[in-house]
């Protein structure tokens, strides 16, 4: 049987990455990993804590590493944080390493998809939520775009169907 190649997804927070990994991973028998869950386990503490306490760079450090990581494994579907892309080291083991989606969502759904959700450290600030999305997005859309093999939008289909749209791009 062929080896099988590793699936990274990519893209912004709210796109996504995490329910529609697990639904590849489920459909392709694979195993399925969140970079976020896997710091979380290992540091015994939730990702605002760690940037609490280590910053942003802390946190991107440990990404990083965690990535470098997961990204050696093989048959794995991968869903990496959303600033994951910003380090240049990440974004090549991940063209190196396995077949890569960005999974492309529009501020608004993205807005939609985190308003409560108090876990997402950079929406925790004075600044307006909106602002902060559309900044990111400036800064991390080409650094999506250059690592893709594939993008898929996931605005306005369930990740049930995304998946699938996946599986079919990739010819699986």
């Amino acid at each position: 049987m062929a080896e099988k190649r590793n699936i990274f997804l990519v893209g912004p927070m709210g796109a996504g990455k995490s329910t529609i990994g697990r639904h590849l991973a489920d459909q392709l028998h694979m195993e399925f990993y969140d970079s976020d869950h896997e710091i979380e386990r290992r540091t015994g503490a939730d990702i605002s804590w760690v940037f609490d306490v280590e910053g942003e760079e802390g946190f991107r450090k440990r990404e990083e590493q965690m990535i470098s990581e997961l990204t050696e494994l093989q048959g794995i579907v991968l869903a990496t944080g959303g600033g994951a892309i910003k380090s240049a080291n990440t974004r090549n083991r991940l063209s190196a390493r396995g077949i890569v989606v960005y999974l492309e969502t529009p501020i608004e759904k993205q807005l939609a998809r985190t308003q409560r959700d108090k876990r997402r450290p950079l929406l925790q600030t004075e600044e307006d939520p909106k602002d902060v999305l559309e900044r990111l997005s400036q800064e991390r859309e080409p650094l999506y775009q250059e690592v893709a093999d594939y993008t898929v939008r996931t605005d306005e289909q369930s990740a049930k169907l995304v998946a699938n749209q996946i599986i079919q791009l990739l010819g699986l």
